[in-house]
């Protein structure tokens, strides 16, 4: 099959030229669609230049034993805690179950908020919340556009997964674990 070639322009002062990449015909069309199509993709900054992002923590019951990750669009073989941008005039809270059910299509009745979580490399500010499944759709957006994956995780076994690549989302886990918490 043949390949697809996407240009990215240079984005520092040492390598000011395009980037050439081989790509998948499939993939390099459902890039293109999503840049086109999605109409969420405007990012908002709050007050210190920082990105507003919101994530909920999916989890299968109260008792909060498991947890859902899904795939990293970036990197397929990492599992990640799924959130997202917010929109201009959006709160975290609808944003985080806009995200969820966009990144890993399931619905269900939000809870209580950990708080905000930074990020200073990736100038990010994360409000997370937490969100009790009550139904997984069969197909989404994400599935559909381009290949995300969710699976059900152990809180312990997600803590591993999270530890290397995501320490700030591993500092969610670690929050909702934590014996007193509050409703």
């Amino acid at each position: 099959m043949r390949g697809c070639y996407i240009f990215i322009s240079g984005e520092n002062q040492s390598n000011p030229e395009p980037a050439l990449l081989r790509s998948d015909p499939a993939l390099f069309v459902s890039l293109l669609l999503q840049s086109i199509e999605k109409p969420n993709s405007t990012r908002t900054y709050d007050e210190d230049g920082f990105r507003r992002r919101a994530a909920c923590l999916c989890v299968k019951d109260e008792q909060e034993t498991e947890v859902l990750l899904v795939t990293s669009s970036r990197a397929p073989e990492r599992w990640i805690v799924p959130g997202g941008g917010l929109e201009p005039n959006e709160e975290p809270s609808v944003a985080a179950i806009r995200e969820v059910v966009e990144e890993a299509g399931v619905r269900g009745h939000l809870g209580r908020c950990l708080g905000t979580f930074e990020n200073p490399e990736r100038k990010h500010r994360t409000s997370v919340f937490v969100l009790v499944v009550t139904e997984e759709l069969d197909e989404w957006e994400d599935s559909k556009s381009i290949g995300r994956k969710r699976k059900w995780f152990p809180v312990e076994e997600a803590l591993g997964l999270l530890s290397i690549h995501k320490p700030v989302q591993c500092s969610y886990l670690k929050l909702l674990t934590r014996n007193d918490k509050v409703p």
